[in-house]
């Protein structure tokens, strides 16, 4: 591969219109396909997609809306601003949060990488047909991977005596026309990116207000909305998906999905003050497992407790009405850490 082709994923979000148009794009898409996201906010996007794939991208945005999916990819061909570079073959992932589509894009590269980004998707569907190399298979699956429901389309060729050419082979039926009007709402997810270079991961766009308040998360620590119990394991995930989502020459870039379960804390708390240093943590846990304690670690990890409980947006004092649990998909990007969240009835340890 020339050394010069980037390496980077962009998060972007489109609309379900049939144009599918552009709502949001983080800044790597300059180095991806060329545009500045100014060139591209507001215009369709299916507008760079590859004149022979078109047809089949349009019908694909269509399914995804009406069957509600969530972390899937295609492959397909989209067209680099500068004309000598043509139509790039790329990865693109979608999910449906609510009335938009939440997802990235990336070059399609073969190799370790796509294999993770495809391993982990819920679908993967090439559209491409030079690219058959991506269809990759995992334990168990009777087919690349599982299938999606047949849309309810009916047939397009009808072999009733009404519908027969002079010949008497069935006629040809146009395609049904895609309805997109009214615009429909789907599963009420919440779509957030997070500044991946910080420990705190600084939430720099929300979706929706369904689960958190667009106005009280900008800028906030993303842990602010992790209940204090589920705030270890958040942590966990997060470092992994930092780790994926790393290219061939240590740069950030995609890096497949994860999935969890956790509290969220829609009220939010101060996780910086809540959370209990490391080396203090390091000794709480050597102190359960001495035969003795010694007085000045009992009173600092007095002094910590007494400071969680003092603190004003600590979750240590609120009760379980106060948090909700939801299911996260993850994934790592070059310019961020999207996070897609659900909220579900069942515990995260059930």
């Amino acid at each position: 591969m020339d050394s010069n082709t980037p390496r980077v994923s962009c998060i972007a979000i489109v609309d379900f219109s049939e144009d599918a148009r552009w709502v949001f794009v983080t800044e790597s898409v300059t180095e991806l396909l060329g545009y500045e996201p100014r060139d591209v906010i507001g215009r369709p996007a299916l507008d760079i997609v590859h004149p022979d794939e078109f047809p089949t991208v349009r019908q694909l945005h269509y399914d995804t809306i009406r069957q509600d999916k969530a972390a899937v990819i295609a492959y397909l061909r989209l067209k680099h601003k500068d004309p000598f570079k043509g139509y790039l073959l790329c990865a693109v992932s979608r999910t449906v949060v609510h009335n938009v589509l939440v997802g990235s894009v990336s070059l399609a590269v073969p190799g370790a990488k796509a294999f993770q980004n495809a391993s982990t998707a819920q679908e993967v569907v090439v559209v491409t047909p030079t690219a058959k190399n991506f269809e990759f298979r995992r334990w168990g699956d009777p087919s690349p991977m599982p299938p999606s429901p047949l849309p309810n389309i009916p047939a397009l060729l009808e072999p009733s005596a009404d519908n027969r050419e002079s010949s008497g082979s069935p006629k040809p039926i146009s395609p049904p026309v895609l309805s997109f009007w009214p615009l429909p709402s789907q599963s009420l997810r919440s779509a957030f990116i997070l500044d991946r270079f910080s420990i705190h991961c600084p939430i720099q766009y929300c979706s929706n207000d369904h689960l958190l308040s667009t106005t009280t998360v900008m800028g906030r620590s993303f842990f602010d909305f992790v209940a204090f119990r589920s705030d270890e394991i958040v942590r966990s995930w997060i470092d992994v998906i930092k780790a994926w989502g790393v290219n061939e020459r240590g740069q950030p870039s995609d890096g497949g999905f994860g999935y969890g379960k956790f509290y969220l804390l829609p009220k939010g708390r101060d996780a910086r003050n809540d959370r209990l240093p490391e080396a203090t943590t390091a000794g709480r846990r050597r102190e359960f497992s001495a035969t003795s304690r010694s007085h000045s670690s009992r009173s600092q990890l007095q002094t910590n407790r007494s400071r969680l409980h003092s603190s004003p947006f600590s979750n240590s004092v609120t009760s379980p009405d106060d948090e909700v649990t939801v299911d996260a998909i993850f994934s790592g990007h070059s310019d961020g850490i999207l996070v897609i969240l659900r909220t579900t009835s069942l515990s995260p340890h059930a």
